[in-house]
């Protein structure tokens, strides 16, 4: 697959801002671009002459910065091709000796395992499997017992649903992905919040739609704009439970407010995760018309890859033939497990529920004194902090954390254009302890990046 030197140029957005030299920077970022999967493996990156002409910059520079990619193992070249992009092979094993530890994890969002109730609930699970035996265990909406379940956390929380209203699907990624070929044609428009959740991005550009960001203000959503953007596109998606990244939650009377005049995608992944007050009403009590998204990976465990669309049944019929080309259905013990889990209320449990609320604040107290000129508001929910830095380094300090002890997801993954270049992710999911100790590493990152510092490790996927 070719790429354009103007679709490079968007997404390297303000890669010139920062010290050092200008091919240094460039490479840097091209570099993350790689590992954060936006310049996919195998693709052809355009000519030196073609990206210099988009960034209206020397092709000297752009030549340096490829020929530092491809000493990095980044790119590969030969005559008369363009460059692709590749990733560097492991490091022998006599390199790993006396390694340093593994960098402590700020680019994951994920709780993790409540080892008790997972164990439980897989033992019912076991104890109910038999009764699906003589069935052929190829379900593309799910079993009756997790859909009913589905149906009833809804009913609990003010919206009556039934099982016909829901699909079963692996996770709720599996469940946007089966939505967007079921409600999407290339080149139709997505409203998006900005910034938003990174996967989305990418299974919307998948299916080759265009992105209608509409920006997240201080205060959160801004209904006119989304409104209005609404009226140009053919499908949006939205957080407006504990938003990824930014943990804020939609207020009531902006639900009963917004008027969405395209089909609109309520991602609910983080509903359960109220750590001030109670949880949020689901958005289709106020847009009955509005097609949710749900799943366990949040609020459970990312491990147990089971998620759900609540929609009206015609358009789980549409849906039910576009996944035919992905699956033909969803694990059915996993479905019991997740079942027991959903009926026993236990998405939603007041102790995890502390215990992050204690984390967060951990962080934040950690924040205010190794980085104290960080902006990092107190969100009511969810699982992370959406950090605010003075000036536009995301991309610079992700590069170089790790060599500091800690990785994190840079601003521009949750948006589109280069966005965000003054942002960071920063999830509480770890122990107050460990934290700690990442923001010291940070703090240490940071301090090397004012001296100029630039690195080359590979930081890890987001969620």
């Amino acid at each position: 697959m070719k790429i354009s030197s103007h679709t490079v140029a968007g997404m390297l957005g303000s890669w010139q801002e920062g010290p050092g030299p200008a091919h240094q920077r460039l490479s840097d970022r091209l570099r993350l671009l790689v590992l954060d999967g936006r310049l996919s493996l195998g693709a052809a990156l355009p000519s030196e002459r073609d990206l210099a002409g988009a960034l209206a910059t020397s092709r000297t520079t752009v030549g340096a910065a490829y020929r530092t990619l491809v000493e990095h193992g980044y790119l590969a070249t030969r005559s008369r091709t363009r460059a692709t992009v590749r990733l560097p092979g492991d490091a022998p094993a006599e390199r790993r000796v006396g390694a340093s530890p593994a960098p402590l994890d700020l680019s994951v969002a994920a709780p993790s395992a409540p080892v008790e109730i997972l164990h439980a609930a897989f033992a019912t699970a076991l104890e109910r499997l038999p009764r699906h035996f003589e069935r052929r265990g190829y379900d593309r909406y799910g079993i009756t017992e997790l859909r009913e379940a589905v149906a009833h956390w809804y009913r609990r929380r003010g919206l009556p649903t039934t099982p016909d209203h829901i699909m079963i699907t692996n996770g709720a990624q599996h469940a946007l992905a089966v939505l967007a070929r079921t409600l999407l044609s290339p080149r139709d428009r997505v409203v998006i919040d900005h910034p938003t959740y990174p996967h989305a991005i990418r299974t919307f550009l998948d299916v080759r739609a265009r992105l209608l960001p509409v920006a997240m203000t201080p205060s959160g959503w801004d209904a006119a704009q989304l409104g209005e953007a609404a009226r140009a596109a053919q499908l949006a998606y939205l957080i407006p439970d504990f938003h990824n990244p930014t943990g804020m939650s939609m207020p009531t009377s902006v639900r009963r407010g917004l008027r969405m005049s395209c089909p609109t995608v309520i991602d609910e992944t983080m509903a359960d995760l109220a750590l001030d007050g109670v949880r949020p009403e689901p958005f289709a009590v106020h847009m009955p018309t509005a097609i949710s998204v749900g799943s366990v990976s949040k609020s459970i465990w990312g491990g147990l890859r089971i998620g759900w669309i609540r929609a009206t049944p015609s358009l789980l019929e549409r849906a039910e033939q576009a996944r035919l080309a992905t699956d033909l259905g969803t694990p059915v013990v996993e479905q019991l497990a997740t079942a027991a889990l959903l009926n026993n209320r236990q998405t939603s449990r007041p102790e995890a529920l502390r215990r992050l609320g204690e984390r967060r604040d951990a962080l934040r107290r950690a924040l205010a004194e190794h980085l104290p000129h960080v902006h990092a508001p107190r969100p009511p929910g969810g699982m992370t902090l959406w950090a605010t830095f003075p000036d536009p380094i995301g991309s610079r300090l992700a590069a170089i954390a790790p060599e500091h002890g800690v990785t994190i997801a840079a601003g521009p993954r949750f948006g589109i254009g280069g966005a965000f270049e003054r942002n960071i992710r920063l999830p509480y999911t770890l122990p107050p302890d460990q934290l700690t100790q990442a923001v010291r590493s940070l703090a240490r990152a940071h301090q090397a990046l004012t001296r100029g510092a630039t690195g080359s490790h590979t930081p890890a996927p987001v969620a």
